[in-house]
């Protein structure tokens, strides 16, 4: 699973899976937790983040969108997604 984006402490990863259910989400990794993320809305579908971490992911979602969407259809034909710019 490509690590697509480390920031704050935080990593953001997604899964090489052709047919991988949708709607497109990413992993994100903080220390103890774990959540997935809706790529569209930003909102946590599962897990959780402490509330500073999950609003620096809300952010990164929004400023990142299309690329995020990008790296979502390369992963689903099975290509190694890019690198996405860290939130500053």
């Amino acid at each position: 699973m490509p690590t697509i984006c480390m920031f704050y402490g935080i990593i953001i990863r997604l899964y090489y899976a052709p047919g991988e259910h949708n709607p497109p989400h990413f992993h994100v990794y903080y220390n103890e937790f774990t959540a997935v993320v809706d790529m569209q809305t930003g909102e946590i579908r599962e897990g959780s983040l402490p509330i500073r971490q999950r609003k620096l992911v809300e952010a990164w979602t929004e400023l990142h969108q299309e690329e995020l969407m990008a790296d979502w259809k390369l992963v689903m034909s099975g290509e190694e997604p890019f690198k996405i710019q860290p939130l500053q």
